[in-house]
């Protein structure tokens, strides 16, 4: 009988916590999609170069300092997290692997390459709610013609929300294809690489919806497809 291949292995960012929610939705969309999820954090930043996609996590805001701000919405930051997720998207963005990011994993790409973000968006929203939710309690707008929407099929989506920034100015490699109610950017990709899409909602808490688990599946087909590695371990 003939063995079945391995499972491509994808790395999963995220804060070095016990409780590791958005890691373990993660890993079940990832098994769903026919990929092999492996959790690094900067205190455990060890995988293999074998890696051939890439999926930046949620969690806390980005220090400010990264995109020429202060913060101003009481947050506390993990230096050392924005600086490892940093350089892994920049490794897998020279490297032309897939790359997922997910809500602060979404800001971080923009950041990345030169964008920027509302910082609070509490006292902006009017149309969306400001409470946090990991059920859909809002709809993405999706633009006509992108990749995404190609891929989900949809002009409407209905998302999560479990976010208080949002990117603001749009990064020139990327362009933004999916807006809410209150205009602010829920999704961004590059039209220019295999797959690199953002987005800013929180799709692994949602393995029910289909539209989430086609985008995991684009990109798990998109890490099938390609054969590039990440190249880099943590030790470098």
């Amino acid at each position: 009988m003939k063995k079945a291949s391995a499972r491509p292995l994808v790395v999963v960012t995220g804060p070095h916590k016990k409780l590791r929610f958005a890691w373990w939705g993660t890993r079940l969309m990832l098994w769903l999609s026919g990929l092999r999820g492996h959790y690094v954090t900067p205190a455990n930043a060890d995988y293999p170069p074998s890696v051939r996609g890439v999926v930046i996590g949620g969690g806390d805001d980005i220090d400010p300092e990264h995109y020429g701000a202060l913060g101003d919405a009481g947050s506390e930051y993990d230096s050392a997290r924005d600086a490892f997720e940093l350089h892994i998207f920049r490794q897998a963005f020279a490297n032309g692997l897939p790359i997922l990011g997910i809500c602060r994993g979404s800001q971080l790409m923009n950041i990345a390459q030169g964008g920027n973000l509302h910082q609070d968006l509490r006292r902006l929203r009017q149309a969306t709610p400001n409470k946090n939710s990991i059920f859909p309690i809002k709809d993405a707008l999706l633009q006509p013609g992108s990749e995404l929407w190609k891929i989900i099929g949809q002009d409407t989506i209905q998302i999560n929300s479990l976010h208080n920034q949002a990117n603001d100015l749009i990064a020139e490699v990327f362009t933004a294809v999916a807006k809410d109610r209150d205009e602010f950017t829920q999704a961004i990709e590059n039209p220019q690489h295999p797959f690199m899409i953002g987005v800013q909602w929180h799709p692994e808490y949602m393995p029910y919806s289909s539209s989430q688990r086609k985008l995991f599946a684009a990109f798990s087909d998109a890490v099938k497809a390609s054969e590039k590695t990440l190249g880099y371990t943590g030790d470098e």
